[in-house]
């Protein structure tokens, strides 16, 4: 019989402990079953544009990590107040159903064993009382699949609406929108009261005591220094939680002390291919001199900034600040 080894990280980086749920899904070939915690994030889905997704206001002012994942399905917002599990298993070549609710019967038996009653709903949730405690998603990689998923156990939800309250009519793309769904903390339903480190530690025991072959193996030196090489150079990375977003149009428009200002912006590959600005504004150049300079830059703000640090923006938007024109771009 097959041995599944079990992981739980002590680390709360997001950056670090996707790269440990790749690592040990695409260059191992053991079972896997992987605990962990983030602090606050947003994940982004594989296949997202992450600044439709985000509230780039609150991310900024509340230091939120954004971090695309290897998986599909929507943006989820982390904090410590959620648990996160992977399962990651070898599978017949032959097998390409995607099958969530296979997959979380040991997290709903967990759960029953505390007389929660959750339940598997949809194609990828599961619900109790009609309220979400938990997303899913899958990936496949040659012969393995991975699966994982969230447990909303005491999250602050005025954070997670936050985070991810965004403006649907910003942007237009093709990208994978996320679906907002009611949501409820699993320890609003324990009979026993315990808190989230309690509620690891018994899933750790039950992950253990419930699989025949289960055995429990931290993370080696060694591996900890491919997991970080994989974190500095891909889940780190702007190009990746950012540039690998979906081609897309942005739209903006705001009102200054200079008259209304609109921007279209076409991004593709995460760069700006294009630019154009409207309103009641005046200036003494033209705008269009100003959108040749930001055609080709990241779109990003730190990008942005350094190409308007070698222009005056009042001589293209009369009494516009630089701060009101980088929100034209987010």
């Amino acid at each position: 019989m097959k041995k599944i080894r079990l992981v739980t990280l002590e680390s709360t980086s997001p950056y670090f402990n996707l790269a440990a749920e790749e690592y040990l899904f695409q260059q191992t070939d053991e079972d896997v079953i992987m605990l962990w915690q983030n602090d606050n994030s947003i994940i982004i889905g594989r296949y997202q544009n992450t600044l439709a997704e985000i509230n780039i206001e609150y991310v900024e002012n509340n230091n939120v990590n954004v971090v695309r994942r290897l998986t599909g399905g929507g943006a989820v917002f982390h904090d410590l107040g959620n648990l996160n599990f992977s399962f990651i298993q070898n599978r017949d070549s032959k097998n390409n159903e995607i099958d969530f609710s296979s997959f979380l019967q040991p997290i709903i038996y967990a759960l029953h064993k505390l007389d929660v009653p959750v339940e598997f709903s949809g194609r990828n949730d599961l619900v109790i009382e009609g309220k979400k405690i938990s997303g899913n998603a899958m990936s496949f990689y040659k012969n393995r699949v991975l699966e994982h998923g969230t447990l909303l156990f005491s999250s602050v939800q005025d954070n997670i609406a936050a985070a991810l309250k965004t403006d649907p009519d910003k942007f237009s793309d093709k990208a994978v929108k996320s679906v907002r769904k009611r949501i409820s903390n699993i320890s609003n339903y324990l009979k026993k009261q315990m808190n989230i480190s309690e509620f690891k530690q018994y899933l750790t025991e039950f992950m253990s005591n419930n699989y025949e072959n289960t055995y429990f193996k931290p993370l080696i030196p060694d591996e900890i220094k491919i997991i970080d090489n994989i974190s500095k150079n891909k889940y780190s990375t702007w190009e990746w939680n950012f540039g690998k977003s979906p081609e897309y149009e942005l739209k903006r428009k705001i009102k200054t002390k200079g008259g209304i200002v609109q921007a279209f912006t076409d991004v593709k590959d995460g760069k700006i291919r294009d630019v154009c600005f409207y309103g009641d504004f005046f200036g003494m150049e033209e705008p269009n001199l100003l959108a040749k300079k930001i055609i080709g830059t990241e779109h990003s703000k730190e990008a942005l900034k350094l190409v308007l640090s070698n222009s005056n923006i009042n001589n293209y938007f009369n009494n516009v600040t630089i701060d009101e024109f980088l929100t034209l771009f987010f």
